[in-house]
């Protein structure tokens, strides 16, 4: 297996992961492999034959996968089996169907690679064709911009061979030819090298592109600590400032001070650190930021010692986040001598605080991601403190074909939910904290004496008396101040209504059944209301009872009404205002759908007696339903994802909308995209039209919320994180959403 074929392979993996909607170790376990194997392949071990032919058996045919899932489905978990045996029958449903479609491309997004080539010590000649074979294969991928690693062309340690002037002369020589090779490429490489200059060697990166040498930029930090002794042959390029550097023929910029911008795009200007210049205090990539800089890209050579890997990693994803950036690390790998220290060709790409790309220790592959530079623009403008000044830096400009590109990173199709277990659970008991230590601080200081709580049988009604329970417990107060109360009328069924008295049994809170359908009929009487006519006079009657019921006996107990209401619902306006939409404190409120569930699920498992995870366990089974319309029997008439879309696609249309500002073309391209062959495009489509189009109408509601606390990166609270008028226009965005 050719080490190039890697990156297919990672990407092969990440489909199949999310294609049949199952993780890394249960997928592992389901083809009875090792627990970690496939945590392995993705961090650059190759598989061996009979492992890959499996893998593209059930990459290729949907059915050999579902085949496997059913024979082994004792080796995962019944919540594992059953969210995997729904994902691959709607795909082999819909592939049926012929509904499959090709990604679309994404604007704005740069592709951008981290090599380290082999090296051969003071070889020139052979470090310069493994670098065009570098180039070759970032080309095949339409990498955008490639970075090698710290003198490349001769290798970190050649030590005191840095002093003989063949071995420079011959780097000159080299750079003209990887010069020339680039001409009518689509490419940016960023070269390290050893240059003379005014009698003085510089280690610096060399940025080549169609044909030209674009640029030179010295290393500042020249360390000479514990086994580094680069002031031996190296000087500080701090003071080299627009300066001009003779390599062959050409006479090109030559300083510290240099950045480089893209003509075709403005958003798409890098800078260039060598190794030391990132382990500094303030590395220079700071002010590289400030003066415009999106992307960050160093050359490095930094040997390996044990727990070094990790603090490397996050160095490049801090310094991404400070400098709310993109950063490209390429780092010295095989070839470079043992002599003293090993090299492990540890690449990572990050973006603005998260790893999108690293390679696995000593296995010197080349790792490819996009950047997006919306991301990086929108962040830097929504932070007031991100100063802009341009120090004495120099723009050096060069041309680039930046098409939209099909994209290979993954974007998570539920955005507000980590993907590892084991950082899902941690997030879970972080929010509930969280929620429950609010609530605690709301009820001491109102001397509050019951937390009154509408109890559906419902998830989001079952997340607030969980979060009550828990202030509770932290007040070293009896549960039984939780008051529950199920509110029973013409649409509730015998299964939501139990599982509200079970949940309230379990967790040994006080309880109250209150029927609520006399005084809804008298009310529809007084205001002569059909009650055979099931129009929202006839839902939100309902609700406005309900509320009265739970504020009267708040009143009545000296007690506050705890919202259950939930971020989604928020975001969509589904809610009856001054019903349900109104509470004395909302600790759901800045909690997705999709998230809730999640917790819900972590408390039942980790934290519920028997009774309560009985109760939680079914309510998390149970269709989401206001149930304001009269059931079939048992049966659940009123379902709200049918009304309003999936909670899934809602909450993902919120996140990029909200926190990233995305315009809706790129929304759409990134939700088709991720939910390939899980929804068609026509009904993504028309859920993003219902989204912006409720997102706009809904916001009055907003406007008024009650308390609650914020959990994660995005909230509407107009006091806090979204401030919007409430009659605004929604034109551009719907007539933008019309055009795709």
């Amino acid at each position: 297996m050719k080490k190039e074929n890697q990156i297919e392979i990672n990407e092969k993996i990440k489909v199949l992961l999310d294609r049949y909607s199952i993780g890394k170790k249960p997928l592992s376990k389901l083809l009875k492999w090792g627990e970690g194997t496939i945590i392995r392949y993705l961090e650059g071990d190759l598989p061996s034959e009979k492992y890959l032919t499996c893998l593209e058996e059930i990459y290729s045919d949907p059915n050999k996968y579902l085949e496997i899932l059913k024979s082994n489905k004792d080796q995962i978990t019944k919540v594992a089996y059953n969210k995997s045996l729904k994902a691959t029958n709607n795909y082999i449903l819909q592939s049926e169907h012929g509904d499959f479609y090709s990604d679309i491309p994404l604007s704005n997004m740069v592709r951008v690679a981290a090599d380290s080539i082999n090296i051969k010590v003071a070889d020139v000649d052979e470090n310069k064709k493994s670098i065009l074979k570098s180039i070759d294969r970032a080309c095949q991928k339409e990498v955008q911009l490639l970075v090698l690693n710290e003198l490349c062309l001769t290798g970190y340690t050649c030590n005191d061979l840095f002093l003989q002037n063949k071995l420079i002369d011959k780097v000159e020589e080299a750079l003209e030819e990887i010069k020339l090779y680039t001409k009518d490429k689509n490419i940016i490489v960023v070269v390290g090298a050893p240059l003379r200059y005014l009698s003085k060697l510089y280690n610096c990166g060399v940025v080549i592109s169609n044909g030209k040498i674009l640029g030179v930029v010295p290393k500042i930090n020249i360390p000479n600590y514990n086994e580094f002794y680069e002031v031996r042959h190296f000087v500080s390029g701090k003071d080299v400032l627009s300066q001009e550097i003779k390599i062959g023929q050409d006479i090109v910029p030559f300083g510290s001070n240099l950045l480089f911008r893209c003509e075709n795009n403005k958003d798409f200007v890098f800078g260039i650190e060598i190794c030391e210049d990132l382990w500094v205090s303030i590395p220079p990539s700071s002010n590289m930021a400030e003066a415009g800089a999106t992307v960050i890209v160093n050359l490095s050579a930094s040997n390996e010692v044990i727990g070094k890997s990790d603090y490397r990693r996050d160095l490049v994803s801090s310094q991404s986040a400070r400098c709310d950036c993109a950063y490209v690390y390429a780092s010295a790998g095989d070839g470079e001598s043992t002599q003293d220290l090993v090299f492990s060709g540890h690449n990572i790409i990050a973006e603005d605080g998260i790893v999108l790309n690293e390679t696995k220790l000593f296995k010197n592959n080349m790792i490819i991601s996009e950047i997006d530079l919306d991301k990086i623009t929108h962040e830097r403008q929504r932070k007031n403190t991100f100063s802009a000044n341009q120090f004495n830096y120099k723009m050096i400009d060069f041309s680039l074909n930046l098409k939209d590109l099909i994209v290979h990173r993954v974007f998570p199709r539920f955005p507000f939910v980590p993907n590892d277990e084991s950082i899902r659970e941690d997030r879970c008991k972080q929010i509930l904290a969280m929620q429950a230590n609010g609530l605690k601080k709301r009820i001491e200081h109102i001397h509050c004496k019951k937390i009154v709580v509408g109890l559906s049988g419902g998830l989001d009604s079952a997340l607030a008396i969980l979060v009550a329970a828990e202030a509770m417990d932290l007040l070293n107060r009896s549960r039984e101040d939780i008051i529950a109360i199920t509110m029973p009328c013409f649409g509730t069924t015998h299964r939501t209504k139990s599982n509200a008295e079970l949940l309230a049994e379990g967790l040994k809170t006080s309880f109250m059944d209150i029927n609520i359908s006399k005084a809804v009929k008298q009310h529809f009487e007084d205001i002569n209301q059909d009650i055979n006519n099931f129009d929202v006079t006839f839902e939100n009657g309902q609700a406005r009872e309900r509320t009265q019921v739970l504020m009267d006996i708040a009143n009545k107990e000296g007690g506050i009404v705890l919202g259950t209401g939930d971020l989604s619902e928020l975001a969509l306006g589904w809610a009856t205002y001054n019903g349900d939409h109104m509470s004395m404190y909302a600790v759901n409120v800045s909690i997705p759908k999709t998230l809730i569930r999640y917790i819900v699920k972590y408390y039942a498992d980790e934290l519920a007696n028997e009774t309560t995870a009985k109760a939680l366990y079914d309510i998390l089974s149970t269709p989401v339903s206001p149930e304001l319309i009269p059931a079939k029997g048992e049966e659940i008439t009123q379902k709200t994802e049918d009304i309003v879309g999936p909670y899934e696609l809602h909450d993902f249309f919120l996140y990029y909308v909200v926190r990233w500002g995305f315009n809706p073309k790129k929304v759409y391209a990134i939700a088709v995209n991720t939910f390939k062959n899980v929804y068609s495009k026509e009904t993504i489509l028309k859920w993003l039209k219902n989204f912006y189009r409720r997102f706009f109408m809904q916001q009055f509601k907003r406007s008024c919320l009650p308390d609650g606390p914020k959990v994660g990166s995005v909230s509407l609270s107009p006091r806090g994180d979204w401030r919007m008028p409430s009659d605004a226009i929604s034109k551009m965005w719907l007539e933008e959403v019309e055009t795709l």
